[in-house]
């Protein structure tokens, strides 16, 4: 069932409530994760946990519980829910302030944990692929607020998956300041030329996914050529493959690109069985 740990208390869907003076709702003045449990076992919560705790000490936000009283608190909140299978989101606010920016208005923090289930997309999708659409709206500049701080503010993802709605397309790929290719609406972005996974660079301004960490391991394992590198549409256009990652996405294919049909117009091989080693490595619990 639906489970929603706040501050210290459980909720159910109806009854949870955040203020309307609390600065994530205001300024979205807060950070997040998103993660999964498969089997019984939360998907690698310590590099979520890294990731969530360094993007608050970027933003100056002090997080009120401990790692470890985190760690427990999320793995408690996932007991509790009785789902084998979930996806839970945590959340860590500035708080409760007023109606102004200054975050010293904020006694505490507020954090949340959702357990629930999320998906994205009908089976079918991943069995055929997405159909995608480049964004004219390009991810917001890298030196405006660093990617690799998981912020509440995802407007311009949303305003790229607008544009994706708009058109009738799956999802979206959107491009940063230079015109290169950064992701997707929420999720890292692959192509495959020659056996070699590519994808780009942290620096280049994305979000590093802990899923997107996970299939590069697994590619190097399975003896594919991996290589961090920026790329712009040309590359994702004349690429053997192209495929997306993330927490609720997991492995998905991208079989056609602005009107361009990526490869043979279905998933690849190295995208099924980069897909078959994720599922495998996420039931396991590694």
């Amino acid at each position: 069932m639906t489970t929603i740990w706040i501050d210290g208390k459980y909720y159910d869907r109806d009854s949870a409530k955040v203020s309307v003076f609390d600065h994530g709702l205001l300024y979205g003045d807060g950070v997040f994760e998103g993660i999964r449990a498969y089997n019984g076992r939360i998907f690698r919560l310590d590099a979520h946990l890294d990731r969530l705790y360094d993007s608050a000490k970027a933003i100056n936000l002090d997080v009120p519980l401990t790692r470890a009283e985190m760690q427990a608190m999320v793995a408690e909140a996932y007991a509790t829910s009785k789902m084998q299978d979930s996806y839970i989101r945590l959340v860590v606010t500035r708080g409760v302030g007023d109606l102004g920016l200054d975050p010293r208005k904020c006694v505490r923090p507020t954090t949340i944990c959702i357990v629930d289930t999320i998906r994205l997309w009908p089976q079918d999708r991943y069995d055929r692929g997405l159909i995608c659409l480049t964004a004219a709206t390009p991810i917001s500049h890298k030196e405006n607020l660093s990617p690799r701080v998981k912020s509440l503010n995802y407007l311009a993802h949303i305003l790229g998956k607008i544009e994706g709605i708009a058109a009738s397309v799956d999802e979206v790929i959107m491009l940063d300041s230079a015109g290169f290719v950064a992701e997707a609406s929420g999720m890292n972005l692959f192509s495959v030329s020659d056996h070699s996974v590519r994808t780009p660079p942290p620096y280049s301004g994305i979000l590093r996914g802990v899923t997107r960490d996970a299939v590069l391991e697994l590619a190097q394992e399975a003896g594919y050529g991996t290589v961090e590198i920026p790329q712009n549409r040309y590359d994702l256009y004349t690429a053997d493959e192209v495929f997306l990652t993330g927490t609720a996405a997991e492995v998905i294919a991208v079989t056609k690109l602005d009107g361009r049909t990526i490869g043979s117009g279905s998933p690849g091989p190295v995208t099924r069985d980069l897909a078959a080693r994720f599922k495998a490595l996420a039931t396991r619990g590694d």
